[in-house]
């Protein structure tokens, strides 16, 4: 799961006017209620229970996370490895090669890794800090350019940095900022909120929080230089997944500008740090995060400026998508389709035992093991009726950007895809009671998994935590904003064993020690009946798609439901 995605610059060229209103519906749904009028278990097709090999699933994610892969960063050796198992893989699990003759879709990137980056140096009629890289502060550019300076800019805070007419809302009202360095707060106005009612949906994180939007309309604005405070609570990591996700080699699209329509540094700073910079432009931190929540805020000149240097190594590279297909019997013309993304960080900051792999084992060499395993699954049980593609992706971690790049370049009509399933992150918790859904209630295929989990008495629930943004953070996204419905759900935390406080710990153990560092690596130890008990939900949802002719959409009301109606007007 991506905490380096770039949705728009983690994506850095989506239409905004897709994406500018979107918030996050929680709502549980219970397996009796109707969805747009359609009983949740009216006219499910039944599917066999399936046979899914754990082996597969243990031998997969332990090979995909070795040292030997390197942490699978795009354009490595660790991808060409990568790619040359999974081709592997699906052949011998029987699917075709998914685009014509070849398993790969090319993913044009640019990889860019600053170097000799400078101290961030902030200075006033009475002020005269520094603050160190890594430690204090982050900086990358999105321009391919070899030398990034940024000189004497002067800084603005900006508040939560967001323009949105619609909700009457324009941190950036009445002040200019070309040229100049924005400070901005991360998450929406209304974080921290109980309800789901409030100018930016409450607690659910709005696209607004997304730090990648916060980027983007700096560089609209035209700064020359945006710096996001670290916050943990509203940011959803702490800063070490900052400083392990933001230093190292960054991929991005290629764009036709080479990144000159973009800001020339973005970065993050330690709360603490940001705290000293207030002082010293004699303001009060707390009190102009409190006032930057109410509508109305006014940009506040913070009469000092920022500088700071930077070197770019700059490579191109094609990075691949890999894919393959099982075609269907009856239907072939009609696509279902599992997403899963291959790769990770490579090398990060190293771990005090110098560990500096970071080999993601859980996020997501398991889930691109699942993409086998449940190929290996449907072959067996034979071609269903609909097509059956296998997606895994690069990318996500620098933005969902491989899945980005097939939705804007499908070798398959996105009008003739039903939907879809993604996967990424198998939780290592053992069995839970239910499954937690990302996006519940925003389209019909909650019931598929509503059906799915009855036979197991499992039950779906919305995530606790909407105000993360989780729903912006994985290659799902990618197809939703394009009308395809896609549905995302993780094993929960309601363990059989020990209960939801057994499986919070479980979580916030990874969270803080493993995710996106050295120290997510394969254990042996590891207890899997939890998540083979998943994969058999994911096994069943899409093979009820692909076993059917209905043609589930979004709920009516949902953002996304217009689109698909169009992209399905002439089907």
């Amino acid at each position: 799961m991506s905490a380096n995605e770039t949705i728009l610059v983690e994506d850095r060229t989506m239409n905004l006017k897709m994406v500018a209103a979107l918030t996050l519906p929680v709502l549980l749904i219970s397996a009796c209620k109707k969805i747009d009028n359609v009983d949740v278990a009216a006219d499910m097709p039944e599917i066999a229970a399936p046979e899914l090999s754990v082996e597969t699933m243990k031998s997969i994610t332990e090979e995909l996370s070795s040292d030997a892969y390197e942490g699978r960063a795009p354009g490595t050796a660790g991808e060409e490895k990568t790619l040359a198992l999974l081709t592997k893989k699906f052949a011998d699990a029987g699917l075709e090669p998914g685009n014509g003759d070849s398993w790969y879709q090319d993913v044009p990137l640019v990889g860019i890794t600053a170097t000799k980056t400078s101290p961030l140096t902030i200075k006033g009629k009475d002020a005269n800090l520094s603050f160190n890289f890594g430690s204090d502060y982050v900086f990358t550019s999105y321009q391919e350019q070899a030398k990034i300076d940024i000189t004497d800019s002067e800084m603005v805070f900006v508040g939560y940095g967001i323009t949105a007419p619609e909700r009457g809302w324009s941190d950036y009202d009445g002040v200019d900022v070309k040229g100049k360095t924005v400070v901005i707060l991360v998450n929406d106005p209304d974080f921290g909120t109980e309800s789901l009612e409030g100018e930016f949906g409450g607690r659910a994180m709005t696209y607004y929080g997304r730090w990648t939007y916060k980027y983007e309309e700096a560089a609209r604005q035209g700064a020359a230089a945006a710096i996001i405070i670290h916050d943990t609570d509203p940011a959803a990591y702490g800063w070490n997944v900052v400083e392990s996700s933001w230093t190292g080699e960054q991929f991005y699209a290629q764009s036709s500008d080479g990144g000159a329509s973009q800001t020339k540094a973005n970065g993050w700073i330690q709360k603490d740090a940001a705290a000293k910079i207030f002082a010293a432009a004699g303001q009060d931190m707390a009190a102009q995060m409190t006032a930057a929540k109410k509508k109305g805020f006014k940009a506040v000149p913070l009469g000092l400026t920022a500088s700071a240097s930077l070197e770019n190594t700059i490579k191109k590279t094609d990075s691949k998508n890999v894919v393959g297909i099982l075609k269907g019997k009856t239907r072939p013309d009609e696509y279902v389709i599992y997403t899963a993304h291959w790769d990770h960080l490579g090398r990060c900051k190293p771990a005090p035992d110098g560990d500096d792999i970071c080999n993601g084992a859980v996020d997501n060499a398991t889930g691109t093991a699942a993409l086998v395993a449940l190929a290996e699954a449907h072959v067996k049980a034979g071609a269903p009726d609909r097509s059956i593609i296998f997606l895994a992706v690069t990318a996500e971690e620098s933005g969902l950007l491989g899945s980005k790049y097939y939705a804007d370049n499908p070798i398959y009509p996105l009008d003739k895809t039903v939907g879809g399933v993604n996967m990424d992150a198998f939780g290592m918790a053992g069995p839970a009671k239910n499954v937690v859904v990302v996006g519940k209630g925003k389209s019909q295929l909650d019931r598929y998994l509503e059906s799915a989990l009855t036979a197991d008495g499992r039950v779906a629930e919305a995530e606790p935590t909407p105000e993360k943004g989780f729903y912006y953070r994985s290659d799902h996204f990618s197809f939703a904003k394009l009308g395809v419905p896609m549905i995302y759900f993780e094993g929960g935390e309601d363990l059989v064993d020990g209960g939801r406080e057994a499986g919070e710990a479980i979580s916030l153990d990874y969270t803080e020690n493993k995710y996106h560092g050295p120290k997510d690596e394969y254990n042996p130890d590891w207890n899997w009946d939890g998540v083979m008990s998943d994969l058999k939900v994911y096994y069943t949802v899409a093979r009820m798609l692909a076993m059917t002719d209905d043609w589930p959409n979004w709920n009516e009301g949902d953002e996304f439901r217009s689109i698909r109606d169009k992209s399905r007007a002439g089907s």
